[in-house]
């Protein structure tokens, strides 16, 4: 059981790794063909396969270039991580409807991850 948990947590820092790195090809290898995200944040909906996620990320890293995801408390349930984060970054280009600002922001929240076979569902 530890080694399954060990490969979510491992797969989870992989997904860390490419948002710090701003690498949205990265990210959605991470992801099986009909992961959903369920996105409170900026566009409140459902956002649902690789391709609409794709597209989602690189508008994201383009709006926020500098854009910062730090873990500050990891659980895990099962197939479940969760994760406690704070972050930030520029908004630097519009994003959807919403028009650039050029300022900068912080925030904190939760992300929940369901990891299957590797993958990260959401």
């Amino acid at each position: 059981m530890a080694l399954y948990t060990q490969k979510r947590r491992n797969r989870f820092y992989e997904w860390v790794a490419a948002c710090n790195n701003r690498d949205p090809f990265a990210l959605i290898e991470l992801c099986p063909d009909d992961a959903q995200v369920d996105q409170l944040t900026f566009c409140h909906q459902t956002l649902s396969g690789r391709d609409v996620l794709l597209a989602s990320a690189v508008d994201f890293f383009r709006a926020f270039p500098d854009n910062y995801t730090n873990p500050e408390n990891i659980f895990e349930d099962g197939e479940w991580v969760i994760i406690e984060w704070s972050g930030g970054g520029t908004f630097t280009s519009s994003l959807g409807e919403m028009l650039q600002t050029g300022k900068n922001f912080k925030l904190c929240g939760y992300g929940f991850f369901h990891i299957v076979d590797g993958r990260i569902r959401f």
